[in-house]
């Protein structure tokens, strides 16, 4: 039997006690590798960006004075005495009564003070007739104006999606320290398991864990080393997890830690180093028996067999360390108010966690319904769930119709999001 189970925020705080709030180390790679990579410094402009007066759009570069009386029906009446294209800086130069010819993106050339579009001017023999007035600065990008040099653009922490990378690639990066990718291995037991792509014998299952919880480590920044499947074998198991904890950074198991003749984990694991088990249940359901070690300073989490319940738990517990390893900014879950279309109820004495699907009535009104397939095995549960609610160890029920809040799970539940 399982000792004194946990409550869910005592589990938080001795994990927290064990784990070393901050990333692994640092390193550089090139910019084209960079993409989610978590910034290890921060990054100040050596050049203002643009680094020159820019057209922004095609057409003519003139001082503005030489337009202020243009209208349509009485244009101004200017001549063309160059073209300024992208890449080169301009040889002409603009004088009173003078225009030079300018592409999207080219520099302004000297002389100029604003820029009239195509559109608004007509070409005659060489002479240019614009039919609009323009100000000084018009359709001109100015030196500096999007990234002034000294500026701090990026700041550590910063995690590197398309718009960061463009960022730094405007900044003339070609290489960039990040945190380094936490190593997580990941493990399944039990004889019943079998890894999908092979005929399935009777009596058994596909390797589900395995497969869930790789993609929730990469989710969370982290790499995941897949070491296959373990049989119910102390032996085995103790292998396995010594080989994993020389050649990874953190661990994460599913199945044997409930309290059948081949739940060998918690043993096991108890055996490897200290100060070894430091969780052996939690009050939570799904989830309740959970493991987690602390092993030479390398945390093993060893979650329950189940599908989603392992998920849950990883949600829960795994997911916080990872981010810390990554160097990712704490993460706060997002969450949203709902009403709920029938009776939930908790397990007694524990933290009770109940998968929902979220939908809109007629009255625009967001509803929070409970997956029907409930059960802790189901992975189905977590793939039809749109986030979950969570009732308190001493509340008796959530009634319907109640309001509850509802922790998202999915990119996709953020379009319920006011």
């Amino acid at each position: 039997m399982f000792r004194k189970l946990l409550t869910l925020a005592e589990a938080q705080k001795i994990i927290h006690q064990h784990v070393t709030p901050r990333p692994l180390n640092v390193e550089e790679i090139p910019l084209l590798r960079a993409f989610n990579r978590i910034l290890a410094q921060d990054i100040v402009a050596t050049l203002d960006i643009p680094p020159f007066d820019r057209s922004t759009v095609d057409g003519y570069a003139v001082n503005a004075e030489d337009t202020f009386n243009a209208e349509e029906n009485k244009p101004a009446k200017l001549k063309i005495c160059g073209r300024a294209n992208v890449g080169e800086m301009p040889k002409a130069t603009v004088k009173l009564g003078t225009a030079v010819e300018i592409v999207t993106g080219a520099p302004i050339p000297k002389g100029a003070n604003a820029v009239v579009m195509l559109e608004d001017t007509e070409l005659q023999d060489e002479e240019l007739y614009v039919h609009n007035a323009a100000v000084a600065g018009e359709n001109i990008m100015k030196t500096g104006s999007d990234i002034k040099k000294g500026e701090t653009i990026l700041t550590k922490g910063a995690v590197l999606r398309s718009g960061e990378i463009g960022t730094l690639a405007a900044a003339g990066s070609s290489k960039i320290r990040v945190y380094v990718v936490p190593r997580v291995a990941v493990l399944s037991t039990g004889p019943e398991v079998t890894r999908p792509g092979r005929k399935l014998p009777p009596g058994r299952i596909y390797d589900t864990n395995a497969y869930s919880l790789g993609a929730a480590v990469e989710e969370s920044g982290g790499k995941p080393i897949h070491m296959g499947v373990l049989q119910d074998k102390a032996s085995q198991i103790r292998n396995a997890l010594t080989k994993a904890l020389r050649s990874t950074d953190l661990i994460v198991t599913s199945g044997g830690v409930s309290v059948g003749p081949k739940d060998l984990m918690p043993q096991v694991l108890d055996s490897l180093g200290k100060p070894g088990v430091i969780i052996h249940g939690i009050a939570i359901k799904p989830g309740k028996p959970v493991t987690v070690a602390s092993i030479d300073e390398k945390m093993v989490f060893s979650l329950p067999g189940h599908p989603a319940s392992a998920l849950l738990v990883f949600h829960l517990l795994v997911q916080p360390v990872i981010q810390t390893m990554t160097g990712r900014k704490p993460y706060d879950p997002i969450r949203v108010k709902a009403l709920a279309t029938m009776k939930m109820f908790p397990a007694k004495g524990r933290r009770t966690f109940i998968m929902v699907s979220l939908r809109r009535d007629k009255l625009k009104r967001l509803l929070a319904e409970p997956v029907p397939t409930g059960l802790s095995g189901a992975i189905t549960t977590v793939a039809k769930a749109d986030g979950f609610v969570e009732i308190a160890e001493n509340q008796q029920f959530i009634d319907a119709d109640e309001e509850v809040k509802v922790t998202l799970l999915k990119a996709a539940a953020l379009g319920y999001v006011d």
